[in-house]
């Protein structure tokens, strides 16, 4: 039991490091103001509560998807 919660926090903290990583690129390309503001104003920036809670619920959602997709495949 105690290796699948750790299974299921290592990949949900995965997803939820990925979403982060994509929104951190983003400030960083033609649209973002990262490239004029810097690297602290970018994170600052991207570290929100609503970020925080769409990345938790994507995290989850996909932890779950790919659970299935791994019992049925």
């Amino acid at each position: 039991m105690k290796t699948a919660i750790w299974r299921a926090l290592i990949e949900v903290g995965f997803i939820v490091f990925l979403f982060y990583s994509n929104l951190l690129m983003g400030e960083f390309s033609r649209s973002g103001g990262g490239r004029g503001m810097g690297l602290a104003w970018a994170i600052a920036d991207i570290l929100t509560p609503a970020n925080f809670a769409i990345a938790i619920i994507a995290a989850l959602i996909g932890y779950v998807v790919f659970e299935f997709l791994r019992k049925k495949f």
